[in-house]
């Protein structure tokens, strides 16, 4: 028997073998795998590019506040947001509980993944956890496809390395918080705050940060209008993971448990509707969209319309606009009584709608009087039934006053002396002067202005209105109204709508007009207006730094039995400038040039207003000098040492004058009807004035 021991060839060989051959196995999966790679690099969709990233259109208010939103083509809302604006406690917390490596490794980390696949061979080939960084994710979210099996895994892991190749990891967070998904159509963590606690992203609780942090995992099965427990149980999963790594402290833990979570969506923000839907159509390749609205007016504004409105009549609806009388801004602009409110129309935006105007333009027809030397205040006129052909204006109430001032004539909106003016001064002229103030008057096709302009017998706009009233406060200086809809409008040097003495004139008379029973007398300077049958009631007023004007009727133009300005509009008004808060302003003084006196007190010829014939305030009259009056004594002060300049005033002529005085021009405004002038000493002075066609007036007046 042999005692010899049997060589290893066998284990040496099978050793060997089993090397060689994993070897081989390696190398050749090394091969598939590299071919994998290379396959799915090729078939990567594009590196989306940050600034280009398809959003939810974002209407804003001046400073940026969200006034109303817009899905994107696809139905989602995913709003544009910035790291800066979102609470740097939830930017902490995702990192601290999602990728606490996001800063160091390139897309994928290691060790995560390690832990993820040995949970994987564990569970018999179940994935457990997927060990995703911050850019895995971003790369499934991009993808839309599920990652929940090996070769889903390894082309997310792809696509992270290029993610980390092609962005920078402020622009891989970005996208993350722009298109993380949190149930339904909401994306990104701003409209996610937005939906769940109805507010943005800046200030977060802990508790809020943590259900925002939890959702993405798994936005269905926890939303919290849906399930509310399940969302309540991975928020204070969340919190107690943060408390095990350090990141949080146990006590703000166990505080933020005790707040409840939401059990429903809030709805958008939808403010500024008209003007915001208006703006998108006006820029559609925007992203951003900033108006000129004051978020916490219109806010204010919108509930006040839609409570008057519902007092008023179902039916009814109400518009409002508020702008800056300097700069033209519009600060709110509500078109209705309610988007949504189907009885009164709401989708119909009547800031813009053509109505008639009722007796709002009355005040700039007693301006030109005033402008063109007509009348002045305090200048008589007859109340009396008039007739102008077969035109016969009557009074509101059927009644006729007799004599009365200009002053009363307007602050109690009577018909009959306004339609004797407006004969005087021209209807043509009045809607040029509607041109100036940038308003758009619509006249009936193919007919020449007419008397029934003065009474509301012109289409016209509450913009339109509200342009026409700021041009007033603004000493007559027109004021092109912008909201941020479109492109600014270029600085312009436009003909002025009346002269300062003679807007400031009308301010002062309209701060007389009898407020309604909620507002108190002489805060601003207001007009109502009523038109025909009771369809529109009117009122727009300013004060020394805002003009608004109200409208309120119904937008089918059905009559409102009982609708009047001063009943249905003026409380409305006066409730809306005690919401302007730090905006309110005093009215102006008088300007220089104005002539504060009683009507005993005025020179001859603007004691009692003259209806001068019609060639007379036609623009082909010649100028005519209409104070001082030929022959008359001025008394300047000039021989007490306190003495004031002369005013000297023209009516009719074609602006530009130029004013002589014994032969030396001073002064040339371009398109006023006054200039001053100070004299020497005291003694005769030959004035005179030249029109822009070379037509002259001249008097001599004794100074002293």
């Amino acid at each position: 028997m042999s005692t010899d021991q049997p060589k290893p060839f066998f284990w040496t060989r099978w050793l060997t073998l089993t090397g060689f051959s994993i070897f081989v196995l390696a190398c050749a999966g090394a091969i598939q795998l590299s071919s994998a790679i290379t396959t799915i690099w090729a078939t990567l969709p594009p590196t989306p590019d940050v600034a280009t990233l398809p959003v939810s259109v974002a209407v804003t208010d001046r400073d940026g506040l969200l006034l109303r939103p817009f899905t994107t083509a696809d139905g989602r809302w995913r709003l544009p947001v910035e790291q800066a604006a979102i609470d740097p406690r939830f930017i902490k917390m995702l990192i601290a509980y999602e990728d606490r490596g996001f800063a160091e490794h390139d897309g994928i980390a290691w060790s995560s993944m390690f832990r993820a696949a040995g949970q994987f061979i564990g569970a018999g080939g179940r994935v457990v956890s997927g060990g995703s960084t911050l850019t895995m994710q971003v790369a499934r979210l991009i993808e839309g496809e599920p990652t929940r099996n090996l070769w889903g895994k390894l082309r997310q892991m792809v696509h992270a390395d290029r993610l980390e190749h092609d962005l920078s990891k402020d622009q891989i967070l970005h996208l993350y918080l722009t298109l993380a998904p949190y149930g339904g159509n909401i994306e990104g963590i701003r409209a996610a705050s937005l939906a769940y606690f109805g507010k943005e992203p800046t200030r977060l609780t802990t508790a809020e940060a943590a259900l925002l942090v939890a959702l993405p995992q798994s936005p269905e099965a926890r939303r919290p209008d849906r399930d509310p427990v399940a969302a309540q149980r991975s928020r204070d999963m969340v919190l107690d993971r943060l408390v095990a790594m350090g990141a949080l402290l146990a006590e703000d833990a166990a505080a933020a448990k005790r707040e409840p979570v939401p059990t429903a969506r809030r709805e958008f923000p939808m403010l500024a509707a008209h003007m915001a839907e208006q703006a998108v159509k006006a820029q559609p390749a925007a992203r951003a969209v900033r108006l000129t609205i004051d978020k916490r007016l219109q806010d204010a504004l919108e509930h006040l319309a839609a409570g008057r409105a519902r007092l008023i009549d179902p039916r009814v609806s109400v518009a409002i606009v508020a702008a800056d009388i300097k700069s033209g801004e519009v600060l709110a602009s509500v078109g209705s009584a309610g988007l949504l409110n189907s009885d009164s129309a709401g989708f119909v935006d009547m800031t813009n709608a053509v109505r008639s105007p009722g007796s709002t333009l009355k005040p700039l027809i007693y301006g030109l009087a005033f402008e063109l030397g007509l009348a002045h205040p305090e200048s008589l006129i007859e109340d009396r039934p008039t007739a102008f052909g077969a035109y016969v204006p009557v009074n509101f109430d059927g009644f006729s006053r007799g004599t009365v001032t200009i002053h009363d004539a307007l602050t109690e909106s009577l018909n009959i002396p306004a339609v004797v003016v407006l004969d005087a001064v021209g209807p043509a002229r009045l809607v040029s002067r509607l041109r100036r103030a940038h308003a758009d008057p619509r006249l009936p096709v193919d007919t020449a202005p007419s008397l029934a302009v003065g009474l509301g017998g012109v289409g016209i706009t509450l913009r339109d209105l509200v342009s026409v009233y700021a041009a007033i406060g603004n000493g007559g200086t027109p004021v092109r109204l912008y909201d941020g809809v479109g492109p600014k409008p270029a600085a312009e040097i436009a003909a002025p709508v009346l002269d300062p003495v003679s807007a400031w004139y009308v301010s002062d008379i309209l701060a007389d007009v009898p407020p309604p029973l909620n507002g108190s007398p002489g805060r601003i300077a207001y007009k109502t207006g009523t038109s025909y049958g009771y369809r529109d009631g009117w009122a727009i007023g300013f004060d020394g730094k805002t003009v608004v004007g109200v409208w309120v009727g119904r937008p089918d133009g059905a009559p409102v039995p009982g609708l009047s300005g001063i009943v249905g509009a003026a409380p409305i008004l006066f409730e809306a400038f005690d919401r302007l808060g730090d905006r309110k302003a005093p009215l102006p003084r008088a300007p220089q040039g104005a002539v504060l006196a009683s009507n005993t007190e005025l020179p001859t010829p603007l004691r009692r207003f003259r209806h001068p014939d019609e060639d007379m305030v036609a623009r082909v009259a010649a100028p005519e000098i209409a104070f001082p009056g030929n022959g008359v004594d001025v008394d300047l002060g000039l021989t007490g040492g306190d003495a004031s300049p002369l005013m000297v005033k023209v009516r009719n002529g074609v602006p530009p004058f130029i004013f002589f005085a014994n032969g030396a021009p001073f002064g040339r405004p371009e398109f006023a009807r006054q200039s001053l002038w100070t004299p020497d000493g005291p003694g005769y002075v030959t004035l005179s004035v030249v029109d822009a066609e070379g037509r002259a007036d001249t008097v001599t007046v004794f100074l002293n």
